[in-house]
């Protein structure tokens, strides 16, 4: 919605197929005041359990107290450390700690993984994938309605609702770093890429204790575990080599764990409140990164474990609707789009590959590769003129109109106005890009200094085409502008619902 149609990069966007500008009314706002409750309440929460398990480990390794003001301390160096990240911004702060944690986390695991049961960590992954798959419905739908315990509400309902205030802010800041990618990458590399890494990471962690306790009798580790949760990881490692290094090893990476979670989620939360701006003032960011912190210090105060938990089922209750009216939109987003790109294709006219007696010319302009100059020239002259006279043919009609260049980047564009509905947009610019291998022989690709060359691509607003127009003359380019404004007008009439076609302008293309 942000990158494609032009929206502001927050929840209220999803709502745009079943809203529309009802999105920037009281609706967008209240969509966005419950992603930013549930964010602030979801890594308070984690906050908040991040410092108990930091606490238990210098407590393992240093014999530090178990206490409130330990981990309270715990909270406000994680904060600190999250504050400097996201004033440094997403390329000095936020990505250098995400690379040294993945590193930390790769290197935990491998080392468990080559000193534990190895062989029995194997088997047991493929068996516990497959267990999962297999159970997967059944365990999301069971309330346990016929056997009476407290452990749905206090960790089922709770991990539903932890991962529901997380939603907006993975999502949003996934969304943010993933410009340009589609949707099966996205899929495959924020949906089943990092599942199946958690499978193999409770697995060698999970089954690394279970089997201590079921193969090699170390039982104690049951009792340990259920005394005090935040010591299980530490406990575990006690019983493999090298405990005190590893333990010392985990606390690192927890704290990398949740400055990261903090830092992005500072990133997300500040973009939320400014209406889904990307680049913000610092001071915006360093104020959410504190109030994080300070949520965390005072739930842990008020009320421990339970409190953070209540405050995450309560903050994520109001936010699931909205998670599922998000998905309806998105799929009707999905069908207008899908209903687009299959009109046009079915309403494609084929006039711009017939070109009459100027054959010739255009099979010499698709085999030379042409100097910006050329390039250029063409754009000034050829195209401006084209535009220049299909624009004086609407205004006749009573059509808005106009034509412009931009010197910068040089492009020339025409732009059609009717009324809300009707914004055509037929931008021809120049691109550099390298010369393909095969235009060269052999010889002349040891002696060629001419490594890029230039194109005249068009541009829609909904995008580039990636054909270059380059040799057409005047007829050419007024029957290719004509198709698209056809192909673009069939789709208006006949298209499901609407968004707005309103396409970051790939600037980026042009430098």
């Amino acid at each position: 919605f942000a990158f494609r149609h032009g929206l502001p990069l927050s929840m209220r966007s999803a709502f745009y197929p079943l809203i529309g500008e009802k999105i920037y009314g009281p609706i967008g706002h209240a969509i966005d005041v419950f992603a930013i409750l549930g964010t602030m309440f979801g890594i308070a929460t984690t906050l908040g359990l991040s410092a108990a398990q930091i606490n238990a480990g210098l407590n393992y390794l240093w014999d530090v107290p178990v206490g409130n003001m330990v981990q309270i301390s715990a909270i406000a160096i994680v904060t600190a450390l999250a504050t400097v990240s996201v004033v440094a911004g997403m390329d000095k702060g936020v990505k250098r700690l995400s690379i040294l944690n993945m590193v930390l986390a790769v290197t935990l695991m491998l080392f468990v993984f080559v000193v534990g049961p190895t062989v029995h960590i194997l088997e047991s992954f493929v068996q516990n994938t497959g267990s999962y798959l297999s159970n997967i419905v059944e365990r999301t739908f069971n309330l346990q309605a016929y056997t009476h315990s407290d452990w749905i509400g206090n960790w089922t309902l709770f991990i539903f609702s932890w991962t529901i205030a997380w939603a907006p802010f993975v999502g949003l800041f996934i969304a943010k770093i993933s410009r340009g990618r589609t949707i099966r990458q996205f899929v495959v590399g924020v949906m089943l890429v990092p599942s199946i890494f958690t499978f193999l990471w409770f697995s060698v962690f999970g089954d690394t204790a279970l089997n201590a306790i079921m193969e090699r009798g170390y039982t104690e580790l049951v009792s340990q575990v259920q005394a005090d949760k935040a010591v299980a990881l530490f406990q575990l490692f006690d019983h493999l080599p090298w405990s005190t290094l590893v333990s010392f090893l985990a606390v690192c990476l927890i704290v990398t764990f949740f400055v990261t979670s903090s830092d992005s989620g500072s990133l997300v939360v500040d973009s939320l409140a400014s209406g889904g701006v990307l680049e913000t003032p610092a001071w915006q960011r360093i104020f959410w990164a504190v109030l994080e912190g300070a949520i965390a210090s005072v739930l842990l105060l008020a009320g421990g474990l339970s409190a953070l938990q209540t405050m995450t089922m309560v903050s994520a209750l109001p936010f699931a609707i909205v998670i599922l009216l998000a998905a309806v939109g998105m799929w009707r987003a999905l069908v207008i789009e899908g209903h687009r790109e299959t009109s046009l294709q079915a309403h494609m006219a084929h006039s711009r590959h017939m070109t009459g007696s100027q054959w010739r010319h255009r099979l010499t302009a698709m085999i030379r590769y042409p100097s910006r100059e050329e390039v250029e020239s063409f754009i000034r002259e050829t195209a401006m003129s084209s535009m220049n006279k299909v624009v004086e043919e609407l205004r006749k009609a009573g059509w808005d109109a106009t034509v412009n260049f931009d010197e910068q980047f040089i492009r020339a564009e025409l732009v059609v106005n009717r009324d809300e509905h009707v914004g055509f947009i037929y931008d021809i610019r120049l691109i550099t890009t390298p010369v393909p291998e095969y235009a060269y022989s052999s010889r002349e690709a040891k002696v060629s200094d001419a490594h890029e060359y230039c194109r005249a691509e068009v541009f829609l607003r909904r995008g580039g085409r990636s054909y270059d127009v380059f040799g057409y003359d005047e007829v050419d380019i007024i029957r290719d502008m004509l198709d698209q404004f056809e192909n673009y007008l069939h789709f208006l009439n006949v298209a499901p619902g609407k968004l707005p076609w309103e396409m970051a302008e790939h600037d980026d293309l042009l430098r």
